[in-house]
């Protein structure tokens, strides 16, 4: 879960991975099919008014979800987390439609690119978003409902009224059986008590928690920590960098031409590199070009060696890949024991920025 604070009415991106979420009894994929206990309402409909765009439907307001029950599900297009939620959301939303349920997506952006709606558009379609998007990149309905993290899911009963609300990752069971008492409450008739089974894969399947080791980790200066590079960082500026020769867990560092703002370091000539010490199944990058058509190839290594079997979606078995849009990229998925290990990306042109580590 990446927990957010308001601060003078502007949005103060402090945000970390709650890894407390991720070791906790919240991932449990035990099923219960006890009853739950009547679901109390927590008080009326927060707006939806505020959106500068709709995708997948036309303007969506009071007099459209009269007599519905809503799942509004808050996510920015490259949050680990909200990608790892994705599957559940997708499914309620095909099993419960003709029941009367409607899933509505905020999408309320993190990064900069991610207020960009062409990449909104590309990222709905490219990920099979195919229920309501509401695009919140002024952050108008994230302030009306009082949201804190991405993922948020909150469902609204059919008179309108908040009902339930789940932050971060986990809490599929109980959420989708929260949705089916409230579809039962609004007259649904028959509701299907199974719970829906789903598989995510790619940058969508379950994190092995027992083996994550690494937090998410900003490359920006706002946010970062455990930046190892000797000298620290020049914030604002392009400055040579170097990695030093160990890490320790979870510590990273720069080597070459880069300019490390507030919220991703750019690389300005070609070889750059970004290192990291990390334990777990998957690394991901989220990154782009810093010029839109702009295609930057880079290598990974894992251990100073291609990956070979442990390659993620985004690269082949020697580590190649290309970036060609802002989005989270993944980079490493072992399937094998999980030790720590050390990642290194090498980017073959100038023109990337990155932005996040994150892990799975």
């Amino acid at each position: 879960m990446k927990p957010v604070r308001f601060a003078l009415g502007l949005l103060a991106l402090g945000c970390a991975v709650w890894l407390g979420a991720y070791l906790s009894g919240e991932r449990s994929r035990i099923v219960d099919m006890t009853p739950l206990p009547a679901v109390q309402a927590r008080g009326t409909t927060p707006s939806l008014d505020g959106a500068v765009e709709w995708l997948n439907t036309k303007p969506l307001g009071d007099a459209d979800l009269r007599g519905k029950v809503v799942l509004v599900d808050f996510w920015t297009y490259s949050c680990i987390n909200w990608l790892r939620t994705l599957p559940h959301v997708r499914a309620w939303a095909d099993k419960y439609r003709e029941q009367g349920l409607v899933v509505v997506g905020v999408h309320s952006p993190e990064f900069g690119f991610e207020q960009d709606l062409a990449n909104v558009r590309a990222a709905t379609a490219r990920l099979q978003v195919d229920y309501p998007v509401a695009v919140d990149s002024r952050h108008t309905i994230w302030r009306a409902f009082g949201n804190s993290a991405w993922p948020a899911i909150h469902i609204l009963d059919a008179r309108g009224r908040l009902r339930h609300t789940h932050l971060g990752e986990g809490g599929f069971e109980k959420t989708e059986r929260v949705l089916q008492e409230l579809l039962a409450e609004a007259g649904a008739g028959t509701v299907d008590r199974t719970l829906v089974q789903v598989q995510g894969s790619g940058s969508q399947a379950q994190a092995d928690w027992a083996s994550l080791r690494s937090p998410e980790t900003y490359v920006g200066h706002a946010r970062t920590h455990n930046f190892a590079s000797p000298g620290g960082i020049a914030r604002d500026r392009v400055r040579d960098y170097s990695a030093p020769a160990a890490l320790r867990l979870n510590a990273w560092a720069l080597s070459g031409p880069w300019r490390v703002g507030g919220e991703a370091a750019s690389l300005h000539a070609a070889n750059g590199r970004i290192v990291y010490r990390f334990q777990a199944r998957d690394v991901h990058l989220v990154m782009g070009p810093t010029s839109r058509g702009q295609a930057v190839p880079f290598r990974v290594l894992v251990d100073g060696k291609p990956p070979g079997e442990s390659h993620g979606a985004d690269v082949d078995a020697h580590g190649m890949g290309t970036v060609v849009e802002h989005r989270l990229y993944q980079l490493v998925r072992q399937p094998g024991r999980i030790e720590p290990r050390e990642f290194e990306i090498e980017f073959l042109a100038p023109g990337v920025e990155a932005f996040s580590f994150t892990f799975g």
